[in-house]
């Protein structure tokens, strides 16, 4: 990608960022035989009150990404610069100021809640942790913040068992505000949840950025829930963005084949157009992060590949359209399967 601009507007930007795993063999000697390269040499930027869709399949690094930025990782190489300070070096005091500002709102409202606690502790800990006011004051922010996620204040002391799979990430939604973060990484907020539950928090999420100017990284595998929360759209696979660009853009007149197999499976509601579209079910599985394709690395699965993608990585330019940028080589035959919807 071009090299990012440095604007007052941005608030995060990621250059070449390189997550590596080390794979050892070995009981008592161990030694390293090989890297999963969960994330490889990726570039974003993000604007302060915009939300940026980050989608793709399982397996392809969208999470270690969110878990990268906030620094549950240390990144193997490259700069996570937030606010213009690199996240990937900082250490110890300035490391935990910095954490402040960029909360995390886990895929698994079940696991995310410590079940011995009151969801009123939950919420009042990172509170406590940063000493922000007495036990009154932070117990009154407690019961507000309950309150801006739609639940009752007098549920403070009862417990995470006590709510719904939608309450929990209400009150996950809840502690992420606690600390008035101005970045919150969304891992995949409600697949976890029912269909009709969903559209709520969905709604939730997009009022609460309105309110308090909050910048979102939302990560998902559904397509159909981006498009509803996204202003741009970063497509990952194995490791690579492979494609971003502006949510509509994006969606009309993809540059990726595998974009477009994605939103082929996107449902539309018209049933007689979903009826004329062609699905696109991709051949195989997902390689092997520790043993990456030579040339494009969605050859193997793409159903345009020629000898050229089997040996010949593809650029990640720019490609006709507003900042639209993908990696393949046969860009311009690619269309959206979802132009109608």
């Amino acid at each position: 990608m071009a090299e990012t601009l440095v604007s007052n507007q941005l608030l995060l930007d990621v250059r070449n960022l390189k997550m590596y795993f080390p794979v050892t063999r070995g009981i008592i000697f161990q030694h390293t035989v090989g890297n999963v390269q969960a994330v490889d040499d990726i570039s974003f930027s993000i604007e302060r009150g915009q939300t940026l869709g980050l989608v793709g399949e399982s397996g392809s690094g969208k999470t270690t990404i969110g878990r990268t930025i906030v620094r549950l990782y240390k990144p193997t190489a490259g700069q996570i610069l937030f606010s213009g300070q690199d996240m990937g070096t900082i250490q110890d005091d300035a490391l935990w100021q910095m954490r402040r500002q960029v909360q995390m709102i886990f895929q698994d409202p079940f696991a995310s809640l410590n079940p011995r606690f009151t969801i009123g502790s939950l919420i009042a800990e990172p509170m406590h942790i940063y000493k922000m006011g007495t036990r009154q004051e932070i117990r009154a922010r407690t019961e507000e913040l309950l309150s801006v996620v739609g639940l009752r204040p007098e549920y403070i002391d009862r417990y995470p068992h006590e709510f719904s799979g939608g309450q929990r990430q209400r009150i996950a939604v809840a502690r992420a505000l606690a600390l008035n973060p101005e970045l919150i990484i969304a891992d995949e907020p409600v697949s976890a949840l029912d269909v009709s539950v969903r559209a709520q928090v969905l709604n939730l999420l997009r009022r609460l950025q309105r309110e308090f100017n909050l910048t979102y990284l939302f990560i998902s595998h559904d397509l159909s829930v981006v498009r509803h929360v996204a202003d741009r759209v970063a497509v990952m696979y194995l490791g690579k963005i492979v494609e971003i660009a502006d949510r509509d853009e994006l969606y009309l007149a993809p540059k990726h084949p595998y974009t477009r197999a994605l939103l082929s499976a996107v449902p539309i509601p018209d049933p007689q157009i979903e009826k004329k579209r062609q699905r696109i079910i991709l051949s195989g599985d997902l390689p092997s992060p520790m043993k990456i394709p030579t040339g494009c690395r969605f050859h193997t699965r793409c159903p345009m590949a020629q000898d050229i993608c089997r040996q010949v990585e593809p650029a990640f330019e720019a490609k006709e359209g507003h900042e639209h940028y993908a990696a393949c080589h046969f860009s311009e035959q690619v269309t959206s399967p979802i132009a109608k919807l």
